[in-house]
């Protein structure tokens, strides 16, 4: 059943059926043409031959030499004479001794027959076919061809001649006939046959390899040729497939590298871009916007899954723009940093089918504004306590206000711890400018991390206990060894442990944690203590600042430590980053590759 599935097998069962239809339709007319053509044949013979044998008894005056003679010339023809000479008189009849097989046609029958009757009625020459029944047996017919002329004797119109044959000689004649053209139909049926499927083969044999092209064209292999092995229509069309896939394999290159285009520019660029399809649902990020996501994953202490939930603010901004249709802003406040949401809906044709938000993070902006407002106040607040102090008691000792030398010794002191302090705060300055230049010297060795972190961890011991806190130190790997400078990353170490201790209330608890990874280690300092105001995250690296603006500047710092652990930490390629939550507790993080051989 498949071949008639196919082209090949389409294409032959039309030929064949519209020959057949043509040679059957030929047959018939041929056979009709030919069954006429013999029967009016041989009346006009039988006619020829039924005038002469009535112009023989005509001239003929001896009625027996006459027929004689009538006989003669019709022996040769299979068909039987029947002369009448005078349809009124019963002995006037003759009928030719050689019979060829044929029955008698009585009188009656002729005379009882509106077209032979009129031989005698019209004198006219008839020619009839049919079942005619004869004289000798009433219940016999057969197919006869009969002939009648109109015969005169003796001047007057009284006799006729009668020849008539049997229509099986027509028919035995007209069937060699039909043979023959049933001969030349099969032949030609056969011929068709091999022809339709030599045509069909040569069309469909180029549509099979262009099938066979299409399908490989489907998986992506556009490079897959047709070979075009003629010239006419179906070579070009396989010409023009073959342009079709150069042009496709062109286009689908020139999308590709559209596409990596866009996905480089996407991944270089500082805002983030989230696409989003018409439900909602994230399609697409790039690295900005994951870290704002991960950031509001970290604030609803949920785990990191891109595309399931965002925040509602952007879910409010995208329902917005696909009501209104066009763009929309927004600004969201998130750990600390300050991003400036412009959404944009995406149309397909006349519908939108998502929308795509760019998220612009204006922290650093506001940040330096912020900074420079406070600069000089922070310097100053640092400043202004240690002169006024200095100042204060240089007077007590100008003014001979301290008398005894118990309080001229406790002057002195205080003078030389300020003294001290600004010392501090000027080397810490200067360690600070001379990093962020560039021109710090790190002197590298390879560490073991065990002994490392427990000496880092029995250095705050006391201090924990002194304020009811629990330290805790966890390494994942006990053998990991790490190339760093270890006195740098003692003092930031030892910066993110004072502080977390100093902040974290009694019962609390502190976490050294430090994780081997594959390509580095990643250190992590947790307390639960009071946390970081939102609004103080983005500025906890900046030098001089303190999210405490109460607290006094004696013994709580400079508010330089955090800046320097930060250029540390960059100084050996690794980064430093922090999460809070007010009143929950502060995780300070900061990874250090794994460094060459120093």
């Amino acid at each position: 059943m498949m071949i008639w599935r196919s082209v090949v097998g389409k294409l032959w069962l039309t030929i064949i059926l519209l020959v057949a239809f043509v040679l059957s339709i030929l047959t018939i007319l041929l056979l009709q043409f030919f069954e006429d053509f013999h029967v009016e044949k041989e009346a006009e013979q039988m006619e020829r031959l039924a005038n002469k044998v009535a112009s023989v008894i005509e001239r003929y005056d001896d009625r027996d030499q006459a027929l004689d003679t009538a006989w003669e010339i019709t022996d040769f023809y299979p068909t039987r004479v029947m002369i009448i000479k005078d349809e009124e008189v019963n002995e006037g009849r003759w009928y030719s001794p050689n019979a060829h097989g044929l029955p008698r046609i009585s009188l009656d029958v002729i005379k009882g027959d509106s077209v032979l009757n009129k031989v005698f009625t019209d004198g006219e020459t008839v020619v009839k076919q049919g079942n005619f029944e004869t004289a000798t047996e009433a219940a016999f017919s057969n197919e006869l061809l009969v002939v009648g002329v109109p015969m005169q004797i003796d001047g007057e119109d009284h006799g006729a001649v009668f020849l008539y044959q049997s229509l099986d000689v027509i028919a035995k004649t007209t069937g060699q006939a039909r043979n023959l053209i049933y001969i030349a139909a099969g032949i030609a049926i056969v011929l068709t046959t091999i022809f339709a499927f030599f045509l069909s083969t040569r069309i469909t044999a180029p549509l099979l390899k262009m099938r066979e092209a299409a399908t490989q064209v489907a998986k992506g292999k556009f490079d897959t040729k047709v070979p075009m092995v003629t010239h006419d229509e179906i070579g070009e069309l396989s010409i023009a497939f073959n342009r079709m896939g150069r042009q496709l394999n062109n286009y689908v290159t020139a999308l590709n590298q559209e596409k990596e285009q866009l996905s480089s520019i996407l991944s270089s660029m500082a805002d983030g871009v989230i696409t989003f399809d018409k439900t909602g649902a994230i399609l697409s990020t790039n690295p900005p916007a994951e870290r704002f996501l991960k950031a509001w994953y970290y604030e609803q202490g949920m785990d990191e899954q891109p595309g399931t939930d965002i925040p509602e603010d952007i879910n409010e901004l995208f329902r917005l723009v696909v009501m209104l249709e066009r763009e929309q802003l927004t600004e969201v406040e998130l750990q600390g940093r300050s991003w400036v949401v412009v959404m944009t809906p995406l149309y397909n044709q006349s519908s939108i089918r998502g929308a795509v938000a760019v998220f612009r993070d204006m922290t650093e902006e506001r940040r330096l504004d912020k900074l420079r407002k406070d600069f000089i106040a922070n310097v100053s607040h640092e400043l202004r306590t240690p002169i006024a102090m200095l100042q204060g008691y240089s007077e007590a000792i100008v003014d001979d206000i301290a008398s005894s030398d118990e309080e001229k010794k406790e002057v002195a002191q205080i003078i030389y711890d300020e003294s001290l302090r600004m010392g501090r705060l000027v080397n810490e300055l200067l360690d600070l400018a001379r990093m962020e230049a560039g021109h710090n010297e790190l002197h590298y060795s390879n560490v073991h991390l065990q002994d490392f972190g427990q000496r880092i961890v029995r250095k705050f011991s006391g201090l924990a206990r002194d304020r009811e806190v629990e330290l805790k130190f966890h390494l994942s790997n006990s053998d990991r060894m790490l190339m760093i400078d270890p006195d740098r990353i003692e003092q930031v170490l030892t910066n993110l442990l004072d502080n977390a201790v100093r902040h974290t209330p009694n019962d609390g608890e502190v976490s050294l944690l430090i994780t081997s990874l594959e390509k580095g280690v990643q250190f992590n300092v947790k307390d639960t203590g009071s946390g970081i105001p939102e609004d103080d995250l983005p500025f906890v690296f900046e030098r001089f600042y303190k999210a405490d603006k109460a607290r006094t500047r004696g013994r709580s710092g400079t508010g330089l430590g955090l800046a320097i652990a930060r250029n540390i930490v960059e100084s050996h390629r690794g980064q430093i980053s922090v999460h809070s939550k007010n009143g929950e507790g502060t995780v300070f993080s900061f990874f250090i590759p794994d460094q060459p051989d120093k």
